[in-house]
C-alpha cells in the first residue's frame, strides 16, 4: 500500500513541496494499517459472537447449567422411588403394624400435610422456565417426603411403645416366613394346579426342597400334627389371641412335635414335601384370625425388607394359580 503524498510549505519557495518516505517508513506504515484493521475486525467480531452466541464464559455457564439440570432430572428419578418405597412402608405400618397393636390407622391426607401461606418456592422463578420448574418440582417432592418421614417416625414411636407393653402378646402373632425360599403363588382366587378349576387359596406358597426345615412362624400350641385331607402331611399352631398357623404338604415331623407340644417363634416344627394334592415340593402357609383365612403376606413383618414386601406382593398380584 502506497503512503499518500504528504506536503510541507517552503517559505522559501513560497510552495508546497512533497514529503519522501523511503522503503523503512513505507513498511511501517503498512503493518500499522493491517494490524489496526485486524483489531477492529476481531473486536467486531467478539461484539457479534458475544450478542448472538455468547462469551466464553457465558458458554461455559450454559454448559454447566445443562449438566446441573440433566442432574436434576436424575435427582428426580430417585426421589420417585423414595416416595414409592415410602408409601410402602406407610401401607404395611397401616396395614400391618398399628392394626395389630389396635392403634388408629394414618390417613394419607395427614401425612401429606403441607406449609400454607404464600409461595415458598417463588425465588426459583428468577431461572429459566424448565430450570424452575425442575428445582420447585423437587423442593416440593423433598419437602414432602420429609412430612412423611417425620409422620412414619412418630408412628413407630407410638407402635414401639404399644409393643413394649404388648411383648408377650405379639410373640404369638406369627411374624416370620415358615421357610427359607421364595414366594410362588398368594393368598385369593387361583387355579388349582391339579383339580384344575380356580378356587379359593386361603395362604402362601413358598418354593422349598423336599426335607427343608420348616419354621414356626410365633408362639403357640401344637394343635394338628397329621394328615389332613387333599394337605397331605400338615401341622396346625394355636398362637392364642385368636390366631392359628397351618403348615401343609410336609414329608416329616420334627422329634416331640405332637398335640400339646409348646413351640416358639423360628423353631423348626417339620420337614417340607410333596404330601397331598400338589404339582411339586414346596410349603403351604396360612394364617386364620378369629376363624377367618387371612392374607399371610401382610403378617411377614419381622424378617423381609420393604424391598423383598414389594417384590413378594407384585409375586402374589401376578401369579394365576396355586401349587
Amino acid at each position: 500500500m502506497q503512503i499518500h503524498n504528504h506536503y510541507f510549505y517552503d517559505s522559501e519557495k513560497c510552495e508546497f513541496v512533497p514529503i519522501e518516505y523511503n522503503l523503512y517508513q513505507q513498511i511501517a506504515y503498512n503493518l500499522s494499517i493491517w494490524i489496526l484493521t485486524g483489531i477492529t475486525l476481531a473486536g467486531i467480531g467478539l461484539m457479534v459472537l458475544s450478542i448472538y452466541i455468547g462469551t466464553p464464559s457465558e458458554l461455559a455457564l450454559k454448559s454447566e447449567n445443562e449438566a446441573l439440570i440433566q442432574q436434576l432430572e436424575v435427582t428426580q428419578e430417585k426421589l420417585l422411588d423414595l416416595d414409592q418405597t415410602l408409601a410402602t412402608i406407610s401401607e404395611r405400618d397401616n396395614a400391618i403394624y398399628r392394626s395389630i397393636m389396635g392403634l388408629e390407622t394414618l390417613e394419607e391426607e395427614e401425612s401429606l400435610l403441607g406449609v400454607g401461606g404464600s409461595n415458598q418456592y417463588q425465588n426459583f422463578e428468577v431461572y429459566s422456565e424448565n430450570a424452575a420448574s425442575i428445582l420447585e418440582w423437587t423442593s416440593s417432592k423433598l419437602d414432602e417426603i420429609e412430612r412423611r418421614i417425620n409422620v412414619q417416625d412418630v408412628s413407630l414411636e407410638e407402635v414401639k411403645e404399644k409393643y413394649n407393653s404388648h411383648k408377650e402378646a405379639l410373640s404369638h402373632i406369627p411374624a416370620i416366613k415358615p421357610g427359607n425360599g421364595i414366594l410362588l403363588s398368594g393368598f385369593g382366587m387361583r387355579e388349582h394346579p391339579i383339580l384344575g378349576y380356580v378356587r379359593p387359596h386361603d395362604g402362601l406358597d413358598f418354593r422349598a426342597d423336599i426335607g427343608s426345615p420348616v419354621y414356626a412362624t410365633g408362639d403357640g400350641t401344637i394343635k394338628l400334627a397329621k394328615r389332613y385331607g387333599n394337605f397331605g402331611k400338615t401341622v396346625i399352631i394355636d398362637h392364642g389371641f385368636g390366631y392359628e398357623t397351618l403348615y401343609a404338604h410336609l414329608s416329616d415331623y420334627e422329634d416331640g412335635i405332637k398335640v400339646g407340644t409348646k413351640v416358639k417363634r423360628g423353631q423348626v416344627i417339620a420337614k417340607s414335601g410333596n404330601s397331598g394334592l400338589t404339582e411339586g415340593p414346596h410349603i403351604h402357609y396360612e394364617v386364620h384370625l378369629n376363624g377367618q383365612a387371612v392374607d399371610p403376606l401382610l403378617y411377614l413383618f419381622a424378617d423381609i425388607s420393604p424391598e423383598e414386601y414389594i417384590m413378594f406382593k407384585e409375586i402374589a398380584e401376578t401369579s394365576q394359580k396355586s401349587f
